[in-house]
């Protein structure tokens, strides 16, 4: 699924108002029935609605929805902000349209903001994706007052003042909604972890745009869906056995940290790998073997780190490495080998990246088109460098993407997939829960896992992701975010798996 600039989605309203022979003024109230809609089903009409409109077509839009949320019996209260005599004509057209019930009251000072119930709800409608400077003056108390409120804030299509695919001017004010309610797609703004306070939940509704100018328009940010990834999942064979799904090494551990090599080939075997190899200290031979009884253990001759590479590293799919492996100075020597000498496709980790990201001539070495890079933002930062803001880091993003001919996951709430083209795909699973230690290993077994069964290496990140997130609503679900630890994703992948093909295993 496509995301667009905020110039792409007033070209989609145009399109479809062309190709439908429809007026602007019908495609407003085709979006304020949907968000009306998605209110219903949330809110009950026992509290007071405040809805605040800017003159522009997004305060248009919080007009029609007044409108309508009061045929629904919703207590409704409207209040307009700014120089109507430079309204936009559907905002005029729906200001004409209010029942005299609800008729708005201005605010043309700060003095006229009205008193807030402790339980009533807000619709921001003051400004939306058009915005082009930083909100100031009365707007900008307005926006305060709203901030203060302690209600819930619902932003209709984008929290008023915060630009959309662009950093926002620190000067400006933007609304802290509780919920954003976006027409048709999200917003790239949604998917930064600098913008959680303003967007809070968000949610889309269909408003029916034009489907041809989408999938013919260019982008390079994606969201992933169910529906994405339900199309990748392989289905297995009848006469299917364990050679058909790969052998994947995994370089992991080192003394104090073989918890992570354990979580990392229990999420490996997890997701379907036909045979596995661990390669780790001789410290951790017996915590493998006993751990982990489905996978083969090879020792490494240093008991406490990493030292040298397996032999007949050729008879491998794929190599995953970096949980719990440290950085000591043999430990570098090994990963540069791995780099240096593999044709292998390589899913690197926790202190692989570090070792990578401390050496020049490591990254010289990486091949292209064959490494998955698996960072956290501080690992990112090791690798890639320092960013001023999100959208800068996701530029540093592409341009080491592309420099390098890789791929990469940058962790996090919404975690970012780049290419080796620059194209970023933003995962929709996943929770808070997940922020604690060892889920990152688990995402390192699940990706090889999939690398060894001949998953390309896009459709295992994509994949990948999007499972070990799912993995992680539903462990949320049997024990909530504060006591979700990395084992209960593991202990939920066979289910992710069957969510993603519930019909599979019954087809035969």
């Amino acid at each position: 699924m496509k995301i667009l600039t905020a110039a792409q989605t007033r070209e989609a309203d145009a399109q479809t108002i062309t190709n439908e022979n429809i007026a602007s003024v019908d495609l407003m109230e085709r979006a304020a029935l949907a968000f009306t809609c998605w209110f219903e089903n949330k809110f009950l009409p026992r509290q007071s609605v405040y809805i605040f409109a800017g003159p522009g077509n997004n305060g248009g839009d919080g007009l029609a929805v007044a409108r309508l949320l009061h045929e629904r019996s919703y207590p409704v209260k409207v209040f307009v902000i700014g120089d109507l005599t430079n309204a936009s004509q559907d905002f005029q057209i729906n200001h004409d349209r209010l029942p005299a019930a609800i008729a708005a009251t201005p605010i043309v000072s700060i003095a006229d903001f009205p008193s807030i119930p402790e339980r009533a709800l807000v619709i921001d409608a003051l400004f939306g994706t058009g915005l082009s400077r930083p909100v100031t003056g009365l707007f900008a108390e307005v926006i305060g007052k709203m901030n203060n409120s302690k209600v819930c804030v619902i932003s209709i299509d984008v929290p008023s003042g915060l630009y959309t695919d662009k950093q926002t001017p620190s000067e400006g004010a933007i609304i802290r909604a509780t919920h954003t309610v976006s027409f048709e797609l999200p917003k790239l703004a949604f998917f930064l972890p600098q913008h959680e306070q303003y967007v809070g939940a968000w949610h889309t509704v269909p408003i029916g745009l034009s489907p041809k100018y989408i999938a013919e328009a260019k982008t390079d940010h994606y969201f992933t869906t169910l529906e994405d990834v339900q199309q990748l999942l392989k289905p297995r064979r009848k006469f299917s056995h364990k050679g058909l799904y790969g052998h994947a090494l995994l370089l992991c551990g080192s003394l104090g940290k073989m918890g992570a090599a354990v979580l990392a080939a229990r999420a490996c075997l997890r997701s379907g790998v036909g045979l596995l190899t661990v390669h780790a200290p001789s410290v951790g031979y017996s915590i493998l073997q006993t751990a982990v009884p489905e996978a083969m253990t090879l020792s490494d001759p240093n008991r406490r780190v990493l030292s040298k590479l397996p032999d007949q590293m050729d008879k491998y799919s794929v190599v995953g490495a970096g949980p719990g492996i440290g950085t000591e100075r043999q430990t570098k020597t090994v990963i540069g080998q791995l780099l240096a000498t593999t044709s292998l496709p390589l899913v690197l980790d926790a202190d692989a990246i570090n070792l990578v990201g401390s050496s020049d001539r490591l990254k010289a070495q990486l091949p292209r088109n064959r490494v998955i890079f698996t960072p956290h933002p501080k690992e990112f930062e090791r690798l890639v460098g320092k960013s001023k803001d999100d959208y800068d880091r996701l530029e540093n993003m592409r341009e080491f993407c592309r420099e390098y001919a890789c791929y990469m996951v940058l962790k996090g709430s919404h975690s970012a997939i780049c290419t080796p083209e620059g194209e970023v795909y933003f995962n929709t699973t996943g929770n808070p829960g997940m922020a604690t230690g060892g889920t990152g290993d688990v995402l390192t077994g699940i990706v090889t896992a999939l690398v060894a069964q001949n998953y390309t290496l896009k459709e295992a990140c994509l994949l990948g992701v999007y499972l070990h997130g799912l993995a992680g609503d539903l462990a949320r679900e049997t024990v909530g975010e504060i006591s979700l630890i990395a084992s209960d994703l593991i202990e939920q992948l066979p289910k992710a798996f069957r969510r993603l093909a519930p019909h599979q295993d019954l087809a035969r």
